[in-house]
């Protein structure tokens, strides 16, 4: 998952959200947030899941498999 952090970082960017806001949302520690952002550790599926509702995109476009955010 390569492009995941790079995604993450850019969304979040996009939406003028905090980290730590994104983590309080998803009920996760905004330093575990840190770390799947900066690529440090590999996020878990359920992860990726709830980020990709939470930016409502799909997973292939957080995993760089697609370069349209839509969901079908």
């Amino acid at each position: 998952m390569t492009d995941f952090p790079k995604k993450l970082k850019e969304l979040r960017l996009s939406k003028n959200i905090s980290q730590k806001k994104i983590a309080e949302t998803l009920k996760i520690a905004d330093r575990q947030y840190r770390r799947y952002e900066n690529g440090e550790v590999d996020a878990p599926l359920t992860f990726a899941l709830n980020i990709a509702d939470y930016f409502n995109v799909s997973l292939d476009y957080l995993v760089g498999r697609s370069d349209d955010p839509t969901r079908h």
